[in-house]
């Protein structure tokens, strides 16, 4: 998208970064190494240090870990006009519940991404693997809002998408594969094939997937019967050793990581529905043992 823009100038596109990855950005552009691009450096027009540099947005895309998602929202409701569109970047069930507890009438778009990427360092994503692709949709709340713009856009910054009436049944189908695999790779440090493999990962993997199958049956959301079988498809397609981003990060020691995006989420929705999930907050409940020891 920036990329397009730095030759047809028709907007003005902001980034907004951090410490030493916007000190980079700011001199050197954004770095994106990928087999679907030949250029792989871009630069916005501007690039901030903070969020209440932002001056009447029509469009946010929020790129973010989900344990920073409520301070980056607390600091969008001073910037954002009646007329942002919010458009989360993120994968997960409950983002677009917890935007919309802080920020309740704006217009957001809720998505999941499916892309092999990860920060090589500061400044530089890498990018593996199939091409990616973002799904997305209306927002139940504001389903009249006028968000055709936001599809050409996407249209003509040449990016893979699908859009769709309700993408809610695409978001829960790839929560059921992330948190599933998450929790059981971080749990034993182990790899999306070896939940395939191995007897007692791939058990509590099924247990974990039939628990989140439930809460989204209570949400009237869809999925398909044989969620668990496609999902577990899904998983075997996957090289041999290949990690999950939860199991990185609780094996690498780091400060933050996603086990709430994952574990969390699926315990605090259980409680709201009165649905049991055992399996989920038994193994969320070792991981954190194992963190804080």
């Amino acid at each position: 998208m920036t990329q397009k823009n730095e030759a047809t100038k028709e907007y003005n596109i902001s980034f907004v970064a951090r410490a030493a990855t916007y000190e980079i950005v700011k001199e050197k552009g954004l770095t994106l190494l990928s087999p679907e691009h030949d250029n792989a450096i871009t630069k916005p027009n501007v690039v901030l240090e903070n969020i209440a540099d932002i001056k009447n947005p029509n469009l946010i895309f929020i790129c973010v870990k989900e344990y920073d998602l409520e301070n980056i929202c607390q600091q969008l409701v001073k910037v954002i006009t009646p007329d942002t569109i919010l458009f989360p970047m993120m994968n997960g069930a409950d983002i677009y519940d917890r935007i919309r507890k802080i920020i309740p009438d704006h217009v957001i778009l809720p998505s999941c991404v499916y892309v092999a990427s990860h920060i090589k360092e500061k400044g530089i994503v890498e990018h593996k693997g199939k091409p990616g692709i973002l799904i997305f949709g209306h927002d139940p709340q504001n389903k009249s809002a006028d968000i055709d713009w936001v599809v050409r856009l996407l249209e003509e910054s040449n990016i893979k998408f699908s859009f769709k009436d309700n993408p809610l049944t695409d978001i829960w189908e790839k929560f059921i594969f992330i948190a599933s695999f998450g929790l059981v790779t971080a749990k034993h440090n182990s790899s999306i094939s070896s939940v395939c493999t191995d007897e007692e990962q791939n058990q509590e993997a099924v247990e974990i997937m039939e628990e989140i199958k439930l809460i989204a049956k209570a949400k009237n959301i869809y999925l398909p019967e044989d969620i668990v079988a496609k999902t577990m498809g899904k998983a075997v397609g996957f090289p041999p050793g290949t990690p999950t981003s939860l199991q990185l990060d609780i094996h690498s020691d780091k400060e933050s990581n996603e086990l709430e995006l994952f574990g969390g989420a699926v315990i605090n929705y259980g409680k709201e529905l009165n649905i049991n999930t055992p399996s989920t907050l038994r193994i969320y409940e070792e991981i954190k043992a194992g963190i804080t020891k």
